[in-house]
C-alpha cells in the first residue's frame, strides 16, 4: 500500500463523503457544467433528510436541463455585462468591496498550509468554488496530511462559516437561478450541517 493510499484509506467514510460533496460544489460553481456532470448529477439520489430532499431536487432539474442553458445560466449568475447577478466571494460577502482583509487573511492561511492558486485560475482566492475546494482538500490530505477536526473548524468558521450560507441562500432565490437554485439549496443545507458539526464537535470535547 503507497503512503497516499494508506492515508486514503484512514480517512473516515463520513468525512470523505463531507470532502466529495465540497468537491462537487466547487465544480459546479468553478464553471458551467458539461454535459457528462449534469448526466452525473442526474443519477443522484436522495433519501428523507434536508440533503437528501435538496440532492434529489437537484437530480430532477439536471434530467432536464442541456448543456447550453446552462452555461447562459452560470454566465448570467457569475459573469453578466461588467458582472453577473451574484459576487460569490467572501471580501464582497462580509466587507461589501473585492479583495479585502478576508482575502489577505484567506491568502496567509493558504501558504501556512502550503495551499498555492493554480497557475490556470485569475480569480482571486476568496471566491466560493475555490474555498469549496480548499475545504474539501484540508478533509483529504490534498496538502499534506488530512486536517484535524479542530484545524477544518479553524479554517471553515474563519473562512467559510461567515459568509457561505448566505451566498447559497442568495443563489436559491436568484432570479437567474433554475439549476443553480438547487444547487444553492444543497449548499444551504450542507453549510447548516457542516456548522452544527464543528459545534457540536467543541461541546463534545468540552
Amino acid at each position: 500500500m503507497t503512503e497516499q493510499a494508506a492515508v486514503s484509506h484512514a480517512i473516515l467514510e463520513e468525512d470523505r463523503l463531507r470532502a466529495d460533496l465540497y468537491d462537487y460544489l466547487g465544480v459546479l460553481l468553478a464553471g458551467p457544467p458539461n454535459q457528462g456532470l449534469l448526466d452525473q448529477t442526474a443519477r443522484l439520489s436522495g433519501d428523507d433528510t434536508d440533503l437528501g430532499t435538496a440532492i434529489a431536487a437537484l437530480s430532477r432539474i439536471a434530467r432536464h436541463t442541456q448543456e447550453p442553458a446552462v452555461e447562459r445560466e452560470f454566465n448570467a449568475l457569475f459573469i453578466g455585462l461588467g458582472r453577473g447577478e451574484l459576487l460569490p466571494y467572501a471580501s464582497y460577502y462580509l466587507t461589501g468591496f473585492l479583495n479585502e482583509k478576508p482575502l489577505a487573511a484567506l491568502r496567509r492561511d493558504m501558504a501556512a498550509r502550503g495551499m498555492t492558486r493554480a497557475p490556470n485560475v485569475y480569480e482571486p482566492e476568496d471566491n466560493i468554488a475555490s474555498l469549496m475546494e480548499m475545504m474539501a482538500g484540508l478533509i483529504t490530505g490534498r496538502f499534506g496530511k488530512p486536517a484535524s477536526l479542530a484545524d477544518q473548524k479553524t479554517f471553515y468558521n474563519k473562512h467559510i462559516g461567515p459568509w457561505a450560507g448566505h451566498f447559497f441562500t442568495d443563489l436559491e432565490a436568484a432570479k437567474n437561478s433554475v439549476l443553480y437554485a438547487s444547487v444553492g439549496a444543497v449548499g444551504r443545507v450542507f453549510m447548516e450541517i457542516e456548522t452544527q458539526g464543528f459545534r457540536m464537535s467543541a461541546e463534545g470535547s468540552a
